[in-house]
């Protein structure tokens, strides 16, 4: 019962990762999410989460740097909304999207990381 907060976000983003399928590039953000899922997975029940959460936090961080430039460019376009509809109608909505889940990713692998290192 103590590890059900945890299950619930590897679940999550397992489905994060399948709702990915019609994505123009499904693979890396399938890969992705179901990397930080099964990261959470290894973290719960296993001692050795550190070293696959840290290359996963690693990767995501350089995607979500890498990023950095279409949210400012979305910034300086007056941060238009990007969830008025599934289909973006430029190419940096899609950007701006992609760098919050990012965001998340790396911000729960974080989490993870320092749990795993508190394990140890």
């Amino acid at each position: 019962m103590k590890n059900l907060g945890h299950i619930t976000a590897s679940v999550l983003f397992f489905t994060f990762g399948i709702v990915q399928w019609n994505d123009p590039d499904p693979q890396l953000w399938i890969s992705l999410y179901f990397y930080v899922a099964v990261c959470i997975l290894l973290n719960i029940y296993t001692k050795v989460s550190k070293y696959p959460i840290a290359i996963g936090m690693l990767f995501t961080a350089f995607m979500l740097y890498n990023s950095i430039p279409d949210v400012m460019q979305w910034y300086a376009d007056g941060m238009p909304s990007i969830v008025g509809s599934m289909k973006a109608e430029s190419k940096y909505i899609e950007l701006v999207r992609e760098f919050f889940g990012l965001f998340i990713s790396v911000a729960t692998l974080i989490f993870y990381f320092i749990r795993a290192k508190k394990q140890s």
